[in-house]
């Protein structure tokens, strides 16, 4: 068991000294004052000793060591490894305290010392601590501002520092009230009125604080600086302050929100909020506002405006932005590059309005919600389409295709205004290229959507022909290509469905590898080629030649990590193609009888999507460097990170981890790191593999090594979702696999583990029909026997968990026998009051009860 320290002693050494020796010599030397020879007996004695309560402890008297040596680095580094052992080790968190303290960290000191007091109520050290720390505070404040607002201040370390400690204060709510009280809020106005990037970053990022849930402190902050003021600052060039005012506005949105949802006085903040979107809106449009601000403008609004899920019941704030905004999120969408007066934009302002647009079209409710919504987009391309010049044309088009990438209903219906698909084909065959390339991406997103591909496919196929074959310009054969493929690729998956002559497809795909590796192209035209992939990689002897060509694997990897988010989809399709990781829908047998009997035509498999071609190829994309393509794919703040797309990244990682000898690899090019948030959020499918492509990468590699810090108690959300009874049996088995080993690791991981309410679960597969489920089970519970809390469900009246471990030691099946007994061996030597029960179960149950 734990409580018992291992015996160093070494035979035929004689009088060697054990690790709990030398600890009473480093206990005696620190007495005496002699604290840098206490340390050297303690580090001593860490180095003989494994059990884990034994070197929390030396490391607790390390920490005490380093602070009376005023290393404050490393006491803080030691206490903390004490905590990690146990979080309630008051002197451990005293010590770490006082530390962090000395280190200027006075945020982090003070939760420390919260968390003592709220351990040891009546303790007067501690209370006195936290009230020392915290007048420390006071002062503080007013020194941090004075240095911030003094002109004449010169020092920039001392500024950076004294910005720093404001930004860290206000993350502590003590700290943030303190901050509110002195008057902070009109100073940090002030700071933000200097217009120095650095003045404004730190002001920004201490109002983040003093918001972060603070309902009346946000109502407060938003009166003081106003709406238009915070709406300039996301509006200014420089990135980061445009970054900064961004996170700000979302977090008092967030306070806003939940203030209106628990609030009868929800009124007020609705007023607030929608003060607060009213700008952004107009910041769209505004012609001043930097490309960047106008993005952030759109993420936000895709984050704050939709409902977050469809049992909330009002979509008023919707309705109101498609009342008071559309035509203002219409004018980024309609933006024609490089025309004159256009928009300050960034590549991926139009499809952020794309996602924007078809959220707020998904949160309408009724047909006539979605009529208004038709009609306006219907009158704003007309405005420009009707009575302008060529210039308004082109905007009318360019709308076109930015409905039909985001709500196509809406795409589909102006489509049929009149004179607009005209506009189109016959804009196809301009002279010049701008032009041409409006036309040309209308048609193909169009061909893409269209109930109308039947219109499309009869002018479209021959006239896209014409300009592959004879356009002057790559830009456009480039696009003309992608529309092909798309018309293209009805067939799917299936090999025998090709609306191309044979071989078409191949050369098609060469030339897309071609384009994709010619640098000379601008990267906005090289994207289409990876869109050409993403359908042309449905035919397997594309996917063979692809992953061949190492070169264009590379391009398209560093298209993925570029500026440009709106190549992230096609990237992560042509993926799923070479990897076989979409579902495969098998046919069924007796109507594949039928069919043929019928002589209808088959689906057909390709000999070259059999598994060991898969194989080869993931083995040729892992040599390519897909794993930090994809990293950088999942980092991306980025609407262009979809729900689906996040999905399709996650298909890609679990056919990466599929052969245990590649894992290694992938966790350290970033891919254990990247699998967290993708089994956090998006698809149900998306997050369930990524869950479970960390449950082998946990099952197989080292988890401390594999998920570094605090990052391994993040993992073990997504495992315990693969308990599920939804889940298949593979996902249950290898969720407990996997949580089996973090249960090995330490305390707080096997408490993590009881949080997220796992041991219901874990205990209910203990009871499943298939043997090996039952032996992870059993396997997993005897990890976590080793938590208190554990060892109590075997003593509670009336449960049955005792006799089914004994009943399990006597199983046929060796590894379950072994399992149970161990997990009866680690019982009753935690918690000798079991060994009492066991004879009592084993008569009862020998009586026949």
């Amino acid at each position: 068991g734990e409580g018992h320290g291992p015996r160093t002693e070494r035979a035929g050494r004689g009088g060697c000294v054990t690790a709990g020796q030398l600890r009473e010599q480093g206990n005696a030397l620190f007495q005496a004052g002699d604290h840098a020879a206490a340390l050297a007996a303690y580090t001593q004695a860490l180095s003989l000793c494994d059990g884990e309560s034994e070197r929390a402890v030396l490391h607790r008297n390390r920490a005490a060591c380093y602070l009376k040596l005023e290393d404050y680095a490393k006491a803080e580094a030691d206490a903390s490894k004490a905590i990690e052992a146990d979080g309630r080790d008051m002197k451990a968190l005293f010590r770490r305290s006082q530390a962090l303290q000395k280190l200027g960290r006075l945020d982090q000191a003070v939760s420390d010392l919260q968390r003592c007091v709220s351990l040891e109520p009546r303790n007067k050290a501690f209370q006195e601590a936290l009230r020392g720390t915290m007048s420390c505070t006071d002062s503080k404040v007013d020194q941090m501002f004075q240095i911030l607002l003094d002109p004449e201040e010169k020092d920039a370390d001392k500024k950076q520092k004294a910005a720093q400690n404001l930004i860290v204060l206000a993350r502590e709510e003590a700290g943030a009230e303190k901050i509110f009280q002195s008057d902070g809020v009109r100073l940090l106005t002030r700071l933000l009125d200097t217009a120095k990037a650095d003045m404004m970053l730190a002001a920004l990022r201490t109002l983040v604080g003093l918001c972060s849930g603070h309902r009346s402190r946000t109502m407060a902050i938003l009166a003081e600086l106003g709406a238009p003021r915070l709406s300039a600052v996301l509006g200014v060039e420089h990135e980061q302050v445009s970054l900064a005012a961004c996170n700000l506005l979302q977090v008092m949105f967030d306070s806003l929100k939940e203030g209106m949802q628990k609030d009868f006085r929800g009124k007020e903040d609705a007023v607030d909020l929608k003060l607060l979107i009213k700008h952004l809106l107009e910041l769209l449009a505004l012609e001043g506002a930097s490309a960047h601000g106008r993005d952030n403008a759109l993420n936000l609004l895709i984050k704050v405006v939709p409902r977050k899920s469809p049992k909330e019941t009002n979509n008023s704030l919707s309705l109101w932005v498609i009342d008071q905004g559309l035509k203002k999120i219409l004018e980024v969408g309609s933006t024609v590059c490089g025309a004159q007066d256009s928009l300050p934009v960034t590549e991926n302002s139009r499809m952020s309005a794309s996602v924007l647009l078809s959220k707020l079209y998904s949160d309408l409710k009724c047909d006539a919600e979605r009529e208004n919504f038709h009609h306006l987009c219907e009158d704003y391309v007309k405005s420009w389409f009707e009575g302008h010049e060529l210039a308004g044309k082109l905007r009318a088009i360019q709308t076109v295709s930015c409905l039909l990438q985001g709500p196509s209903e809406a795409g589909n219906r102006v489509l049929e205004l009149e004179g607009i698909m005209d506009g189109v084909l016959s804009l196809c065959a301009s002279v010049c290229e701008a032009h041409q390339l409006v036309a040309v991406e209308a048609l193909i997103h169009a061909a893409d959507k269209a109930k109308r591909a039947s219109f499309i496919t009869a002018n479209g196929v021959s006239l896209l022909k014409e300009i592959y074959k004879h356009s002057e310009r790559d830009s456009i054969r480039i696009r003309a290509l992608v529309g092909l493929c798309k018309l293209g690729s009805a067939g799917g998956t299936d090999f025998s469905m090709k609306q191309f002559a044979e071989g078409s497809t191949m050369k098609l795909a060469k030339q897309c590898r071609k384009w994709l590796c010619n640098e000379t192209i601008d990267a906005g035209t090289r994207r289409w080629a990876v869109e050409g992939l993403a359908y042309l990689t449905f035919d397997a002897d594309v996917k063979e030649e692809f992953v061949e060509d190492k070169a264009a694997m590379q391009a398209m990897f560093h298209l993925a990590k570029s500026e440009d988010r709106s190549v992230l989809y096609a990237v992560a399709s042509t993926l799923v193609n070479c990897t076989n990781s979409y579902d495969h829908e098998e046919p069924d047998p007796q109507m594949l009888e039928l069919a043929k009997y019928a002589k209808q035509h088959i689906p057909e498999q390709h000999p070259k999507d059999k598994p060991d071609f898969v194989k080869r190829r993931v083995q040729k994309l892992l040599a390519a460097g897909v794993v930090s393509a994809l990293a950088c794919m999942v980092k991306s703040e980025n609407p262009a990170l979809t729900n689906s797309c996040r999905e399709l990244i996650s298909r890609v990682f679990l056919a990466l981890v599929e052969e245990a000898e590649d894992r290694g690899g992938v966790v350290a090019q970033g891919g254990g790191k990247a699998l967290i948030p993708l089994s956090l959020e998006g698809t149900e499918v998306g997050q369930t593999k990524a869950a479970q492509a960390l449950a082998k990468i946990t099952i197989t590699s080292n988890p401390e090594m594999a998920f570094p810090g605090e990052r391994i108690y993040e993992v073990v959300r997504p495992l315990v979702s693969l308990l599920h009874l939804q889940r298949t049996g593979l996902e249950n088995f290898e969720g407990l696999m996997a949580l089996t080993n973090l249960a090995g690791i330490s305390e707080r991981l096997r408490q993590k583990i009881l949080k997220e309410k796992a041991v219901p679960m874990i205990e209910g597969y203990m009871f499943e029909e298939h043997e090996l489920i039952r032996l992870a089970a059993t396997e997993c519970m005897c990890n976590m026997a080793m938590s208190k809390e554990v060892q109590e469900l075997f003593l509670a009246e009336g449960s049955d968990r005792l006799k089914l471990m004994v009943l399990y030691s006597g199983e046929e099946d060796e590894k379950l026998r072994r399992a149970a007994s161990g997990t009866l061996a680690m019982l009753t030597a935690l918690h000798p009051p079991i060994c009492k029960r066991i004879p009592q179960v084993v008569s009862a149950w020998q009586r026949g009860g």
